[in-house]
């Protein structure tokens, strides 16, 4: 099949795009042309690139027009992040694709009150990036019940692998925090260190894509988690990171908060905080009974490829 993906050459991208052209398929990959995928791949070498700013294709309406000069069986979008950009693509795209996939969030959930949550838990998302992808899903599921349009949408966890930062044991991006636990120095909490964060990594998440394209006729006008097969706490986290570094974690929790966030940035304090009031814990159940989903990674497994990769790039100070 020809199959077109937007924002290929990001972190899933990397990997999904070789996944592709392994199996036979003909790529064009839609993107700014400002970087290249993460990991090199004699795939790439016949995979068709197309530079497209979306956002001004989007705003002077050609973006549409863009997508359908590959004559695509297949698109898949990475980066769609509103209902307005859902919109446009599922207008140019109606009685034209076998099937759209689009890349959601976990985050649409909120804060998780049953845990795992289910797809099918209440929705209650809060900060700009969760509401925003919250409705874009709900556009894109009620466009294919009301109108029958082929499409799915995947909602991954803390994406992590090598060439990405990865959600630390605290909650934020800052290599800083393995650093602490890679010197057995102290990392505060101002919390008890229960919430829960669940990575996945971003070959995974190129499974499940594969898996929806396989299955489209089950897969159309649903969603699904994609993360790995269990959350972590963060203290647990730290515990395990520590011991990679032969270290045993020396935590203290509901800590004040000039102690727990020396060092960190705003940002990073933020992200914690993110974090930490969402707790995410999520359940694939639903992507393994209907699509075949098996993650390979674990979240820990997943968050250790990256960590050698940080170390790798001096990044943490042992």
């Amino acid at each position: 099949m020809n199959v077109t993906v937007i924002g290929g050459t990001g972190h899933v991208g990397t990997y999904l795009i070789p996944r592709l052209v392994e199996l036979g398929h003909t790529v064009s990959c839609i993107s700014r042309n400002n970087r290249k995928p993460y990991a090199a791949h004699a795939a790439w070498k016949s995979v068709r690139m197309v530079g497209v700013d979306r956002e001004k294709a989007e705003a002077d309406g050609s973006f549409g027009g863009i997508i359908l000069a590959e004559t695509p069986d297949v698109v898949i979008d990475m980066i769609c992040f509103t209902a307005k950009s859902g919109r446009i693509l599922v207008k140019a795209l109606a009685g034209q694709v076998q099937q759209l996939l689009v890349c959601g969030t976990i985050w649409i959930h909120g804060a998780s009150v049953s845990v795992p949550t289910r797809e099918s838990a209440a929705l209650d998302a809060f900060g700009e990036y969760g509401v925003n992808k919250l409705e874009l899903t709900r556009y894109l599921l009620d466009e294919s019940r009301r109108t029958g349009f082929p499409v799915s949408v995947i909602h991954p966890g803390h994406i992590v692998g090598p060439g990405w930062y990865p959600v630390n044991p605290l909650g934020n991006w800052n290599p800083l925090v393995f650093s602490r636990l890679a010197r057995g120095e102290e990392v505060a909490y101002p919390t008890l260190g229960m919430e829960t964060v669940h990575h996945v990594h971003a070959d995974d998440i190129a499974q499940l894509f594969l898996r929806a394209m396989e299955r489209w006729s089950v897969a159309r006008g649903e969603d699904f988690h994609c993360v790995s097969e269990a959350a972590v706490t963060l203290r647990g986290f730290a515990e395990v990171a520590a011991g990679w570094f032969g270290r045993k974690a020396r935590l203290v929790f509901r800590a004040p908060d000039e102690v727990w966030t020396e060092g960190l940035t705003e940002d990073d304090v933020k992200s914690t905080w993110d974090h930490v009031s969402r707790s995410p814990n999520s359940s694939i159940q639903k992507a393994q009974s209907l699509l075949g989903y098996a993650p390979r990674y674990s979240s820990l497994d997943a968050v250790y490829e990256s960590v050698q990769w940080l170390l790798a790039q001096g990044m943490i100070a042992v």
